[in-house]
């Protein structure tokens, strides 16, 4: 196979990671091309992927930089386009629903080149926010949709999409987090920053709704008081330190700078739970069987409510006081992981495109075998071989 593997910002390095090495483990005399384009650029956002995760160095970087969402995204569809009619790949893997997704996308779609998104189908149902617009877009343009959860095949179905599209493989950021998981566990760096494992409130906010407007300040609030009876640890993102530091707030918590993939995988996994706005860390809280609280008015995300790791807390700051009363009753909980986080979502991803792209054959199997829509998550394996 020729492939080409489009990656832009931080979640996209974890998730293509296991994706690009089993590729390149099956088909090592294909072409499997990597590019960057440089939507994340500092090196805690892309560059330490390539140490910890053993991604190989891009073949192609685009250099796209910050911008507003039209400004960037134009640029790396001006910058790949040149690169697509080069390599001319038999299919494009794009992930996830940044910018970088929606831009490789659009110029292999009107390249009349195979689309193959990773982790498609998910919906916050929520138009205002630009990563739902990518996410629609690239799943309408890609002919092989590669979705993690039963949630999302029943919101690809529900927009027509036909199950020839629709391949079940599994979560593949969860493939990255089973390959470290021994390292980040060896890590202990609560310990490192002066707080108990198991005894800390981990926190990461980001988003615009949160970081840049007056809520922010009641956020700060409420993380003071908790952090009365709990520490709380809270590695920032350039901008919301910015914008705290433009408020003049007082913190009483550990305010640190953004961390590693590893490190904070290790925060994570030792955490009494987790605040956030971001996707991928109620992913990674759930396999880690970490309560999650999320500081949004919707999720992409339903399977981590679902599997009981994740509480919905809407866009309302005060809620966080509820977070330390949840905490002492979820105490020894145990979450079992949904089908298919396995760490084998790369094995199945790739037989899958090997099979549509003509390589080889795969079992025949009905869709509907592969899900789970109710009750609590079966422990059985997603495929045997």
């Amino acid at each position: 196979m020729h492939t080409i593997s489009v990656v832009g910002t931080r979640p996209n390095f974890v998730k293509m990671a296991p994706v690009i090495a089993q590729l390149r483990e099956l088909d090592p005399d294909g072409r499997h091309v990597l590019v960057h384009t440089g939507q994340h650029y500092d090196r805690l956002m892309s560059e330490v992927f390539f140490e910890e995760l053993g991604v190989p160095e891009p073949t192609h970087k685009l250099e796209a930089g910050s911008g507003t969402h039209a400004v960037q995204t134009a640029r790396v569809m001006e910058r790949f386009e040149p690169i697509l009619e080069q390599e001319r790949p038999d299919v494009v893997l794009i992930p996830g629903d940044v910018n970088s997704t929606l831009s490789a996308a659009v110029v292999a779609a009107k390249a009349c080149i195979p689309l193959a998104h990773v982790e498609s189908g998910l919906r916050s149902f929520d138009r205002t926010m630009p990563e739902e617009i990518n996410r629609v877009v690239a799943d309408s343009l890609s002919q092989f949709l590669f979705v993690h959860s039963s949630e999302a095949v029943d919101n690809l179905r529900a927009e027509g999409v036909t199950d020839e599209r629709i391949h079940f493989v599994g979560n593949t950021m969860i493939d990255s987090l089973v390959a470290v998981e021994h390292r980040v566990r060896e890590l202990d760096l609560a310990s490192r920053i002066g707080v108990e494992q198991g005894d800390y409130l981990l926190v990461t906010l980001h988003r615009p709704a949160l970081v840049d407007g007056p809520l922010l300040a009641t956020v700060i609030e409420e993380l003071n008081k908790v952090a009365d009876e709990l520490p709380v640890v809270f590695p920032m993102h350039p901008r919301t330190r910015a914008r705290m530091e433009a408020l003049g707030a007082c913190t009483r918590f550990h305010c640190l700078e953004p961390l590693g993939y590893l490190d904070f995988l290790s925060l994570q996994a030792n955490a009494a739970g987790v605040l956030t706005d971001s996707g991928g860390v109620q992913e990674e809280t759930t396999f880690f069987g970490v309560p999650c609280f999320t500081l949004r008015d919707n999720t992409e995300r339903p399977v981590t409510i679902r599997a009981g790791t994740n509480t919905l807390l809407g866009l309302a700051p005060q809620r966080i006081a509820g977070i330390l009363p949840s905490l002492e009753r979820r105490n020894g909980t145990i979450y079992p992981p949904p089908d298919g986080w396995d760490g084998r979502a790369a094995d199945r991803l790739v037989a899958e495109l090997q099979a549509g792209l003509g390589d080889q054959p795969l079992d025949e199997g009905h869709l509907e075998d592969l899900l789970v829509h109710d009750g609590p998550v079966s422990e059985e394996p997603l495929l045997t071989e």
